[in-house]
């Protein structure tokens, strides 16, 4: 792990109401975006890891994150739906310069359940924190 360290999602919204200045990076697609639903939170930007629907690395991430005005020492909060690709987007930030990176471990939508089906164990929607269709 070459980032801050994991929070769950309940723990990462705690902490973003704790400090204005933090915010939370969205790395899904713009089609989960669309049809999942995203954060409903200030701070909130949508940078993509990932394009949909080829799954190709967007090789621009850091510099969107860059574009959108995100200091590098301001504390950053990725989530993706599980906490995979977050955890890759964090590191690469990390790596880029930026000195506060969290993923958020559980992601939007969390782990799958014995039907396999998400948003039912963990995950920002289970936990009942804000959220909207994109």
């Amino acid at each position: 792990m070459a980032y801050k360290g994991e929070l769950t999602s309940l723990e990462a919204a705690e902490a973003l109401a704790a400090d204005s200045n933090a915010v939370i990076i969205d790395v899904r697609t713009d089609a989960e975006w669309s049809y999942v639903g995203i954060p409903s939170i200030e701070n909130l930007f949508l940078v993509s890891w990932i394009y949909f629907p080829t799954g190709a690395q967007n090789v621009s991430f850091v510099e969107q994150v860059r574009d959108n005005g995100i200091e590098e020492d301001q504390t950053l909060y990725m989530i993706c739906r599980s906490g995979v690709r977050s955890a890759s987007a964090a590191a690469l930030l990390t790596a880029a310069g930026y000195e506060n990176c969290y993923n958020i471990s559980d992601g939007f939508e969390g782990d799958k359940d014995a039907n396999g089906h998400r948003s039912t164990v963990n995950g920002w929607k289970q936990a009942g924190l804000p959220w909207q269709q994109g």
